[in-house]
């Protein structure tokens, strides 16, 4: 288990937990997701020394934590910037605590995405050799 280089990908979360909250809409959000994975996927095929599902599933989960964090703490500003996902609220259970709704939702997002990036890196470790370093 490479732990370093789970922490270094998680970065990227990282990046996208604060450019979420005013810069990136959910609309296009997907697609910086989609070229981060893929940098990540092979990225961990070269450098992780093996189990990479769990290497894929590990930076997800820290992205989590990131991206939760940050959407909880600017909560507001993030609500502000994002309607939609602020209309979705009204009609939650938990209406009245939108920050408990986004660590739920951060959670399950977490881990439904560690469930792809991982599949993501154990298809990248077939397609993509590790270079020999001579």
């Amino acid at each position: 288990m490479n732990k370093k280089l789970i922490f270094q990908l998680s970065l990227f979360g990282l990046a996208m937990a604060l450019a979420t909250i005013t810069l990136i809409p959910a609309t296009i959000e997907p697609a910086f997701w989609l070229v981060i994975f893929l940098i990540c996927a092979y990225i961990i095929s070269q450098k992780a020394p093996g189990n990479y599902f769990l290497h894929g599933f590990l930076v997800s989960l820290v992205n989590c934590v990131w991206i939760t964090v940050a959407h909880i703490f600017f909560s507001h500003t993030y609500l502000e910037h994002h309607p939609q996902e602020a209309a979705m609220l009204v009609h939650s259970p938990l209406v009245h605590h939108p920050r408990m709704m986004m660590l739920i939702g951060g959670s399950a997002i977490g881990i439904f995405s560690g469930l792809i990036l991982g599949l993501f890196s154990w298809l990248a470790s077939l397609i993509f050799k590790k270079k020999v370093a001579n």
